[in-house]
């Protein structure tokens, strides 16, 4: 059976030489597949190479056969020929039974690379092709891969962030990688040389609209604001962000309440969940209390149920499966019953709850939330 590879992975074995006929380039981080795509190509048709020797296919424009015709074909005035399916996903599945015989006896001379998000599994042509080709891991990055990525990318366009700089660009652009490489290639060439990229740099640049953030999404949440929750989601979906995006970035927003909770029971003070959540101190307490426990575990349980519906295990519409899970958690915010008061810096936060489920917030959040 053939290796599934990381990106690194397939960057070592291209530099030792190493090609097959057959990859599958596949994950929902459209960077990486990209980056993927462009190693294979330079590796396999030279640094600066025309695109004579390579054809370019959609899969749903094209055949079976006419994939099978083109890969056969022998290289013109050169050793190798490169085929890429893009969008291998939405080839028919007679149209992959028609590229069964071929995947049985590639021609040697000749690389095909189908490229997907994702492929269904429960097709004969996705367990052959797993079989045969070289998959290339392209999900989104790992919550310990992210920071190393953002830093050794920053590091590339001559850039240094601190920490809330940091934290800025990750809610923004939600972890799309694409959106993060060309904030930092803005603030490269905006900041002076040598100088540390802040948070206030970060929004400048990126003149977010007011009032359009995931921070503000949470605070229409928590005041029970139904109104102001639906038409912060519409001007997100207008703008061309992805419902994906938009429920990961909220996730990623229900984590951070996570760890603050966390912060508390181990003894933390507001200073430090003002830092954490960016804002007033003094406001600390009142905007917890609007998401007790049973909030934050019915949160948890709606993230994983919109995920699993805007994947496609259902066929209804994306903007109306947000719109359900934000009017769910609005209904299930705390009013704040309390008397304003204005407690000092150092008062001690509510007792969190624990953050056991925080793993599984994780799964949402990888690489699939949105710009604030």
């Amino acid at each position: 059976m053939a290796s599934a590879i990381s990106h690194a992975q397939l960057n070592a074995q291209l530099a030792q030489g190493t090609v097959t006929p057959l990859y599958a380039v596949v994950g929902e981080e459209d960077l990486l597949r990209d980056m993927a795509l462009g190693a294979l190509k330079s590796a396999l048709l030279g640094e600066g190479a025309s695109d004579f020797n390579c054809d370019l296919f959609y899969g749903d424009d094209v055949s079976g056969r006419e994939i099978v015709t083109c890969a056969s074909e022998v290289a013109v005035f050169a050793a190798r020929r490169v085929v890429v399916v893009k969008a291998a996903d939405k080839l028919p599945a007679r149209e992959c039974d028609a590229i069964l015989p071929y995947l049985k006896e590639p021609n040697d001379s000749t690389s095909v690379i189908f490229v997907a998000p994702k492929l269904d599994g429960r097709l004969k042509f996705t367990q052959a092709l797993a079989k045969v080709s070289v998959t290339v891991d392209c999900s989104p990055l790992r919550e310990a891969q992210w920071l190393p990525w953002l830093r050794q990318d920053a590091e590339r366009v001559g850039v240094r962030l601190n920490d809330e700089a940091i934290d800025l660009l990750k809610e923004a652009c939600g972890g799309s990688l694409y959106s993060v490489r060309r904030e930092l290639e803005k603030l490269a060439a905006y900041v002076s040389p040598g100088q540390v990229v802040t948070a206030d740099d970060v929004s400048t640049l990126r003149g977010t609209e007011p009032g359009a953030s995931v921070f503000d999404l949470t605070v229409a949440i928590g005041g029970k604001d139904h109104g102001r929750v639906l038409a912060i989601l519409a001007r997100n979906l207008e703008a061309g962000e992805a419902p994906l995006r938009i429920l990961g970035s909220l996730a990623w927003q229900y984590r951070r309440l996570w760890k603050v909770k966390e912060i508390a029971r181990q003894g933390g003070r507001e200073g430090e969940a003002a830092r954490i959540l960016r804002m007033d101190p003094y406001k600390v307490r009142a905007f917890l209390d609007q998401f007790p426990d049973v909030h934050l575990h019915e949160a948890l349980r709606l993230f994983l149920d919109a995920d699993a519906k805007l994947k496609g295990g259902s066929g209804g519409r994306p903007a109306r499966i947000l719109e359900d899970v934000l009017l769910r958690l609005c209904a299930r915010a705390q009013v704040n019953v309390r008397p304003s008061s204005s407690p000092g810096r150092g008062t001690e936060l509510p007792q969190p709850v624990r953050a056991r489920t925080i793993s599984n917030v994780r799964t949402i959040t990888r690489g699939k939330q949105i710009r604030s």
